[in-house]
């Protein structure tokens, strides 16, 4: 029997790491993974029948939390704020307080709990392994049931006009067009946080401490101030969304032009690049979490 050796086979080598060209490499197709996505539409929809289910069948109050807690952060910082609120920054342009307060409060809470829930919906989720569907299909699922409770919570939006005395204005015509550019907004972070969390655990921790600090960004609690207007919304979405819905319920304006234009370009490079970024780190999602 003959032993093989370099000398022999004098082209063999061990090579010290895998050629480029051996390396696996996952095809992906935006069109394609968005049809899948499509397709799946039944599966986020048991998702989010199962988690609103799930949240509300062993409360006592149930839906009525959805209403509780923007209420009670409403009245809070409406006590805060009229005591240390007589700077200029903090000004509600004429709009009672705790209206503003309850409209940019309501829409935070949609985006925290989406970011929230939905960043954690890929560790520990039994369901990962079991359903055969993308599994973008976990985080939006969350997406979804956060939007259902920031409907119910704006139920309490026509006592708080009766009460305050006023009424909104025609111009809440266009509310759905800042609306949509929050929720592509809210399903791109919600992504990016989702895979994120699968390799990076101490996400979990330290997410929490991020959305409440994130309440105190302009256009939240106070109004956007306006020498920053022509490019906050390329930095934050969330913001300029939330003021463009006061201009269209209370102010009587559409939507300014430069807070809009700038959410919605920002908003869909991050929806983009989000749902690319998550599709190419999915493959590992099962084995690391």
């Amino acid at each position: 029997m003959t032993v093989e050796t370099s000398a022999t086979f004098p082209d063999r080598h061990i090579p010290d790491a895998p050629l480029p060209e051996w390396r696996y490499r996952r095809a992906f197709a935006v069109g394609t993974a968005l049809r899948a996505l499509l397709n799946a539409s039944a599966v986020i929809w048991g998702l989010v029948v199962r988690q609103v289910r799930s949240q509300y069948s062993q409360q006592v109050l149930g839906v009525a939390w959805a209403l509780i807690t923007p209420l009670a952060q409403t009245l809070l910082f409406t006590v805060l704020l009229n005591r240390v609120g007589s700077g200029s920054s903090l000004r509600t342009g004429g709009v009672p307080r705790p209206l503003f307060l309850y409209v940019g409060l309501t829409a935070w809470s949609f985006f925290a709990s989406s970011v929230s829930s939905g960043g954690t919906s890929l560790v520990g989720n039994p369901l990962l392994n079991k359903v055969y569907a993308p599994r973008e299909v976990f985080p939006i699922a969350q997406v979804i049931s956060s939007g259902i409770n920031a409907i119910a919570s704006t139920l309490v939006l026509p006592v708080l006009f009766i009460v305050n005395g006023r009424g909104p204005a025609i111009t809440s015509l266009w509310l759905p067009l800042p609306l949509v550019v929050l929720g592509a907004f809210t399903v791109a972070v919600t992504l990016i946080v989702s895979a994120v969390t699968v390799y990076a655990r101490d996400l979990r921790s330290g997410l929490p401490l991020i959305l409440q600090l994130g309440m105190f960004s302009p256009g939240v609690l106070y109004r956007v101030p306006d020498s920053v207007r022509g490019w906050y919304g390329y930095l934050n979405p969330v913001g300029a969304t939330i003021d463009c819905m006061r201009e269209c319920i209370f102010v009587g304006n559409p939507p300014p032009w430069h807070l809009m234009v700038g959410a919605t370009i920002a908003s869909t490079v991050w929806l983009f690049g989000g749902f690319v970024f998550f599709k190419r780190l999915e493959t590992g999602f099962a084995d690391v979490s």
